[in-house]
C-alpha cells in the first residue's frame, strides 16, 4: 500500500511529538500543585477503532525501527516503567489525542493504539488500568511510559522508574497469562508485593544454544559476573536468553547497559523476574 507524502509527513510529526521523541528544551517533571489522584478513576476498557495515524506497520525513532503489533490480544510482560509529565502536557500524542498528564494514559512502543492495560507495580502491589494512546518510551530498557497521575497512583513519581507487570485488557475477555522466560507461563493475577524483584540485563536471545554460549564466553572474557543462559520458548520454539544478574537496581542496569556498548553489545534490555 502506498503512502501519500502528506500522510507520511503526518506520521513522522506524530511520532516525533510522542514521549521521548521530541526535541524540546524544557525539562520534564511534575506539576507545581498537588493532585488528589484518589479522585481520578482508572480508565475503563471499551471497544474503540484503531487510531488512523498511530498504527503504521513500522516506524523509526533515533535510528531504531519499531514494529506495531497486529493485536494486543494475549500481551503480558514484565519490565521497567517510567513516566512523563509537564514537558508534553497538551502536545499531540501519536494517536492524535492531546496528552493529558492528569488522565489515566500511557505510551508503548508496539501495542496497537488504543490499547487498555492493567499496570501493576511489582514493588508495592498497586495496580491501575490505563489507556495506551501514545508511542514511547524510547529510553532503552523501558517498556511503558505512564502519565503523571498514573505514575503517582503507582507511587513511582519520586523514583522515576519501577518494575511493573503490563497486561493488555480486551473488553469482555479475561486477562491473559504472563509471558515468562520459562516453559510454563505464570497466570497474570495481581502480584503480591515484592520490595526487591529480581532485575536482569538481557544481552542476547538465540534460537541456537551454541550462539548463546559463545556470547556468554565473550562476556566472561571481559570479567562480567552473574552471566547465565536461560532456556525459554517464543512462538512454541526454543529460545536461549543470555542474561546478567540479578542486579541491585534499575540504575545499575542502566549503567551496565551503557558500558556494554563499548564491547559492541547494542540495546540490551532489563527484564524482571
Amino acid at each position: 500500500m502506498s503512502v501519500t507524502r502528506p500522510l507520511l509527513y503526518g506520521l513522522i510529526a506524530l511520532l516525533l511529538s510522542a514521549c521521548g521523541g521530541g526535541a524540546y528544551v524544557d525539562r520534564d517533571g511534575a506539576p507545581g500543585r498537588d493532585v488528589d489522584v484518589a479522585a481520578i478513576p482508572d480508565a475503563v476498557p471499551r471497544h474503540e477503532p484503531r487510531s488512523r495515524y498511530g498504527n503504521p506497520g513500522s516506524y523509526e525513532v533515533f535510528g531504531k525501527r519499531y514494529y506495531v503489533m497486529d493485536s494486543s490480544h494475549g500481551y503480558a510482560e514484565r519490565g521497567i516503567a517510567s513516566w512523563y509529565g509537564t514537558k508534553f502536557h497538551g502536545r499531540r500524542t501519536s494517536s492524535g489525542e492531546p496528552y493529558d498528564m492528569y488522565a489515566m494514559t500511557a505510551a508503548h512502543k508496539s501495542l496497537p493504539l488504543p490499547t487498555y492495560a492493567r499496570v501493576t507495580n511489582l514493588r508495592n502491589g498497586r495496580s491501575i488500568v490505563v489507556k495506551i494512546n501514545d508511542r514511547g518510551p524510547f529510553h532503552e530498557g523501558r517498556i511503558i511510559d505512564l502519565s503523571y497521575v498514573a505514575a503517582k497512583k503507582l507511587d513511582i513519581v519520586a523514583t522515576g522508574t519501577a518494575p511493573v507487570e503490563v497486561v493488555a485488557l480486551n473488553p469482555g475477555q479475561s486477562e491473559p497469562q504472563l509471558r515468562s522466560a520459562s516453559a510454563a507461563p505464570r497466570p497474570a493475577v495481581q502480584p503480591a508485593r515484592n520490595d526487591n524483584p529480581d532485575l536482569y540485563l538481557q544481552v542476547g536471545a538465540f534460537s541456537s544454544r551454541h550462539n548463546a554460549e559463545r556470547l556468554s564466553h565473550q562476556l566472561q572474557d571481559i570479567d562480567l559476573p552473574g552471566i547465565e543462559i536461560q532456556q525459554g520458548y517464543s512462538d512454541q520454539r526454543p529460545v536461549f536468553r543470555v542474561r546478567i544478574g540479578p542486579l541491585a537496581s534499575i540504575e545499575d542496569a542502566d549503567r551496565m547497559a551503557e558500558s556494554l556498548t563499548r564491547f559492541g553489545i547494542q540495546r540490551p534490555h532489563v527484564v524482571v523476574d
